[in-house]
């Protein structure tokens, strides 16, 4: 069995990776989008038609004719030092309207290929 112990196959220095995942009213969406331009974030999965509720406030996303709206989530892996810039970026638009509802968790990067 060969010995994968050697990290140098990877490229990228995952130590300093982290993953952040905004979920967002889709109404959010060019802010959102604007958000990633102007840090230089290319890389992204996005998911639409995202239904939910948040745990504090705000009306439900579900998408039918009781709670119209609906949400979407986008994915991202950045290096650490992008991470307080993208929370406060996401701060902010929620502090415009925050009946509308944006939310970023972060994690670590453990592993990748």
């Amino acid at each position: 069995m060969e010995d994968n112990s050697d990290h140098s196959i990877y490229n990228i220095n995952i130590n300093r990776m982290k993953a952040i995942m905004i979920i967002f009213n889709q109404a959010h969406t060019e802010r959102v989008e604007y958000l990633m331009e102007k840090l230089g974030i290319r890389g992204y999965s996005l998911w639409e038609n995202v239904q939910g509720r948040g745990t504090r406030s705000g009306v439900p996303h579900l998408a039918t004719h009781a709670w119209p709206e609906i949400n979407k989530s986008l994915l991202m892996i950045v290096d650490d030092e992008k991470v307080d810039p993208v929370l406060a970026a996401v701060k902010k638009i929620d502090s415009i309207n925050e009946e509308v509802g944006i939310r970023a968790f972060v994690w670590d990067i453990l592993k990748t290929v």
